[in-house]
């Protein structure tokens, strides 16, 4: 059995093209591996917090020493690191805004990045603890930023490449949703593209 989160961060929500082609990812996935379990968290402003003070301070007490307060205001930060541990695939979606990614996306990785938890300080250097997992990231993107002279504006795939290999998930694939916004036409190429990617991913990265 495969246990696959699946991570949605786009203002859309169920209109997100980015969203769109990661769910016919996420198809193809089942097809090859009809016993895989899905677990969705649907980043929103009302469901994903930005990291406050008193939660960070609560993340980082031990579980056993806090106040009921504090268990309360660990309470999200743990389910969402629990999520993450019992995956053995995510899939996010990260529609690019201004050059980078949503910050209900930027929330989440801020609440599931704790120390001695899902990446530690060792002798040589911090360790990710979230190793052996595989991840697929869905952009949606309005320009073309994948080559070509915008490239220097992309903040977005290397942000995520540098984070999630600090936690550990260094076998990460993007899949670029680009030209929405340039006209009609782009947009059908780019969701195209998508689709195109996904059909040369499946089945190897199933049997991989």
């Amino acid at each position: 059995m495969t246990n696959l989160l699946f991570v949605s961060s786009s203002l859309f929500g169920d209109g997100s093209q980015s969203r769109l082609v990661a769910a016919e990812l996420i198809d193809r996935w089942r097809q090859s591996n009809p016993r895989t379990t899905v677990v969705e968290r649907d980043l929103t402003a009302d469901s994903m917090p930005h990291l406050s003070l008193a939660v960070l301070a609560a993340a980082n007490t031990p579980a056993n020493e806090r106040s009921a307060t504090a268990r309360q205001d660990a309470a999200l930060a743990d389910r969402l690191i629990e999520e993450v541990e019992g995956a053995d695939v995510i899939v996010i979606t990260a529609p690019m805004y201004n050059f980078s990614i949503p910050s209900a996306l930027k929330a989440w990785i801020d609440h599931i990045a704790r120390a001695g938890r899902t990446f530690r300080y060792s002798a040589a250097g911090p360790e990710g603890l979230l190793k052996g997992r595989k991840v697929f990231i869905v952009t949606g993107r309005g320009g073309i930023y994948s080559d070509g002279p915008a490239k220097g504006m992309d903040f977005q795939e290397p942000y995520l490449r540098a984070m999630l290999g600090f936690l550990g998930l260094d076998d990460v694939t993007f899949i670029h949703v680009e030209g929405l916004k340039i006209s009609p036409e782009a947009a059908a190429s780019g969701i195209e593209r998508g689709r195109k990617a996904i059909d040369d991913l499946m089945p190897a990265a199933v049997a991989a």
